[in-house]
């Protein structure tokens, strides 16, 4: 379920407002790239500054866009356990296929702290959940002992995003985990060494942008094509590179989407948009790629 490429997608904007038209046309434009799924409401699609409302309307627009095509994998995590479980119970309701869980931000817990937030959210939801550990926005991170405690106790937790900006990170969890558990690279510059080690997919920021591109390299790698995975990654390299470089993220993918046409050039407080001379970079980077 968990092998591919799976679009953390962004949340379009107008006027303070989720922009519906704007999303329904990017989520269009992943399942023509040939994504397995998208990733509503995690951190690029902002989150931490939507409402518990429009939370919820971004994964049922989501849900009934995609219309079963590909899967729904609902960002509906929090550092709130209580918040995560009404999230997740709800995104159940309306249709989604799993669930992200992102590590608890900013409180700190300890890894029996993550094991105890982890599960309670596991049972109250039927839905398959992928852990996300991403220790450079929540200071902590899932150690590969509490994944394995996870995933050995916990039917239905099947898979985990490791972010972490670490491939030795991989060889870990492979020795802690079960056969078979995916585990799937949170970082486009570091797929082809996360999945030489044995990850099996990408939940990618890049693929906003260029889908077909990333769905390649994945299936690519899982193939077995080390040549042509290399080949489209040496051709992405800086397009991915300076995305996750040069500003906080999502901040400068949603200048590429909005450079591209396909929304407003709107994010919300405290994120600001990119300045005019990163802004300028990121209009060369997609001229070069003949994006615009």
């Amino acid at each position: 379920m968990f092998a591919g490429t799976f679009t953390a997608i962004i949340t379009p904007f107008k006027d303070g407002k989720i922009d519906e038209a704007a999303f329904r046309k990017l989520i269009e434009i992943q399942i023509e790239g040939g994504v397995e799924g998208i990733v509503p409401v995690g951190t690029t699609g902002e989150s931490p500054t939507v409402n518990r409302r429009e939370h919820l309307e971004v994964i049922r627009i989501a849900v009934d866009a995609v219309a079963g095509r590909i899967l729904v994998i609902a960002g509906t995590g929090a550092n709130s356990t209580s918040e995560a479980i009404y999230l997740t119970e709800e995104a159940e309701k309306l249709g989604a296929d799993a669930s992200l869980q992102v590590t608890p931000y900013y409180n700190k817990p300890s890894q029996e702290g993550l094991f105890q937030h982890f599960k309670a959210v596991a049972e109250c939801t039927e839905l398959p959940i992928m852990l996300y550990s991403v220790p450079g926005r929540s200071v902590v991170s899932i150690e590969p002992e509490t994944a394995a405690r996870l995933a050995n106790e916990c039917a239905n937790i099947l898979s985990i995003k490791e972010a972490g900006g670490d491939p030795d990170r991989v060889d870990q969890l492979k020795a802690a985990l079960p056969d078979g558990f995916p585990i799937l690279s949170g970082d486009d510059p570091l797929t082809i060494e996360f999945m030489k080690r044995g990850a099996v997919g990408l939940v990618s920021v890049a693929s906003n942008i260029i889908p077909r591109a990333m769905s390649n390299l994945v299936r690519a790698m899982n193939a077995g094509d080390v040549e042509r995975a290399q080949a489209i990654h040496n051709k992405e390299e800086d397009l991915m590179s300076t995305l996750m470089g040069i500003d906080t993220n999502p901040v400068p993918i949603k200048a590429a989407v909005a450079l591209m046409g396909h929304c407003e050039h709107e994010i919300r407080l405290p994120l600001v948009t990119l300045d005019p001379q990163k802004m300028e970079i990121v209009c060369h980077l997609l001229k070069k790629h003949q994006l615009i």
